[in-house]
């Protein structure tokens, strides 16, 4: 079985340089933001990259970069931001507060209206999950 500083040692495929990547998650960008905002089409679409990405991450298809041994002191300050944010949302959801509280999705409703401002989420959120894939 090989170990994750060989898998890092390897040569990377054609497929895998930003030259390659980033047009590639541009197109993927460009088609999503084109779907309505939380349709069934967007969310099939969604799903869809969502599932080849998780895929890629848990084959042996992408060379990994090595993960860093532990978490720095200081992680705990991002990690607590995003702890309370997601318990936020999910209690709003949860209690469907609507406009008294709304969550953060209605909330970017209105910016997620323009096609651009959607295929730039997109491609933000494809680059963060193939950074995560990567790892």
């Amino acid at each position: 079985m090989e170990q994750p500083h060989e898998i890092a040692a390897e040569a990377p495929r054609a497929w895998d340089r930003p030259v390659v990547v980033v047009p590639v998650l541009a197109f993927l960008s460009l088609v999503g933001g084109q779907f309505p905002s939380f349709s069934t089409s967007a969310n099939l679409y969604t799903l869809g990259t969502g599932g080849v990405l998780v895929w890629l991450g848990l084959s042996h298809r992408v060379p990994r970069r090595p993960a860093p041994e532990r978490l720095r002191s200081g992680a705990i300050w991002w990690v607590l931001p995003v702890v309370v944010f997601g318990a936020f949302e999910g209690a709003t959801f949860v209690a469907a507060a609507g406009d008294d509280f709304p969550t953060f999705s209605r909330l970017a409703d209105p910016l997620l209206e323009d096609p651009l401002v959607r295929t730039a989420a997109w491609f933000a959120w494809l680059a963060a999950f193939w950074g995560l894939v990567r790892r």
